[in-house]
């Protein structure tokens, strides 16, 4: 199917405006009554550098009103996209969650209302699990579910807010769950509090910083801890930093590896002094483990491409955050029109990476 840019595009990575009433209408009682009352405070702020700053995006700018289902279903018209893959906006801040009890009763309540509200209202809308992973045994519980019985295409892992990072051994069952199920996972920036930047001044930079500095931290860590090779059935998204944290991370992982020897005892998995990490991360890349969104105008796209292929990214309209209609397809033209990219290149970019990944 070739949408109306010439081009099968598949959008990887959108976002869902949470309906925070709807959303607790599925909690059990004595959730649902206490909540009813509050359902705007059912997820925490993504963090204190969103709010109060004279900044706009082009949505806001515009006037657009929140979009849902209907809303969506028109922008894949209109824009020419076959399908996409549903990702949080609040939801985002899921890692900040402290109650063991209440991530998992509010984890259940977005995956059935995501369910019902998309999934199953439009065979275009495919969606992504949250899990609680503040507790690994109910997040290998709610992933299971997740994916065999609502029909989701795997689950977010939160970039920021949990009490350890991404690679930690209290994570692996929910790696293990992912691999016997088949299902990928997918790190996903959005909050950006304690990466250094809690007293900017200016938001702008904040945004630019946080979404990648989430992914690259979160990437060291499953690299190094031997995730990869302790699950090597597992599909490991990194969404919404772009690709240049990617380039750095191979810099700079190379250059420190030659220079620090890292001992592991034997037996412990994850890489010593005999490996090179960045063909380590290439090594995973050609094998399917490890993805990257991307957007399409991306200046380093192209060099990414030389140094690491096309395989692991794969087109991210972020609809309907900070994007238009207009802005999806110039973003998606331009793409089509580089000629810095071959087609192969961008036939995988727009399409091919994301039905592996997903396993569409």
């Amino acid at each position: 199917m070739s949408g109306s840019l010439g081009a099968r595009v598949i959008d990887g990575d959108g976002h869902i405006i949470e309906d925070f009433q709807a959303i607790v209408s599925y909690m059990p009682s004595p959730y649902r009554e206490m909540f009813d009352k509050r359902p705007e405070s059912i997820f925490p702020p993504l963090d204190h550098l969103h709010s109060a700053r004279a900044v706009e995006t082009p949505p806001q700018r515009d006037g657009r009103p929140p979009v849902g289902p209907e809303g969506w279903a028109a922008f894949l018209d209109d824009v020419g996209i076959e399908r996409t893959v549903l990702y949080p906006t609040r939801a985002l801040a899921f890692g900040h969650v402290e109650s063991l009890d209440f991530s998992v009763v509010l984890a259940r309540a977005y995956n059935d209302w995501l369910c019902e509200t998309y999934v199953r209202a439009d065979e275009r809308f495919n969606g992504m699990a949250i899990i609680p992973l503040q507790d690994p045994p109910e997040a290998v519980k709610e992933l299971r579910r997740a994916v065999t019985e609502l029909g989701m295409r795997g689950a977010m892992l939160p970039s920021n807010g949990l009490p350890m990072l991404l690679g930690s051994k209290a994570y692996w069952p929910i790696y293990e769950e992912a691999e016997r199920l088949g299902c990928c996972l997918s790190v996903h920036g959005g909050a950006h509090d304690r990466f250094g930047m809690d007293h900017l001044n200016m938001y702008v930079p904040v945004h630019a910083l946080g979404h990648p500095w989430g992914l690259a931290v979160n990437c060291a860590s499953i690299v190094y801890n031997g995730i990869f090779d302790q699950f090597p059935g597992i599909k490991i998204g990194f969404l919404e930093g772009g690709v240049a944290w990617l380039l750095l991370c191979l810099e700079r992982f190379h250059s420190s590896h030659e220079t620090h020897f890292q001992y592991l005892p034997p037996g412990v998995p994850g890489l010593g002094e005999d490996r090179r990490p960045d063909r380590y991360i290439i090594e995973q890349i050609e094998a399917d483990r490890m993805f990257v969104g991307c957007e399409t105008e991306e200046l380093s796209m192209p060099f990414a491409v030389k140094i690491v292929g096309n395989k692991p990214f794969f087109y991210s309209s972020d609809f309907p955050h900070e994007v238009t209609n207009a802005s999806c397809k110039a973003d998606i033209a331009e793409l089509l029109e580089s000629d810095e990219l071959a087609e192969s290149d961008k036939t995988g970019i727009l399409s091919a990476n994301a039905i592996r990944f997903y396993g569409f």
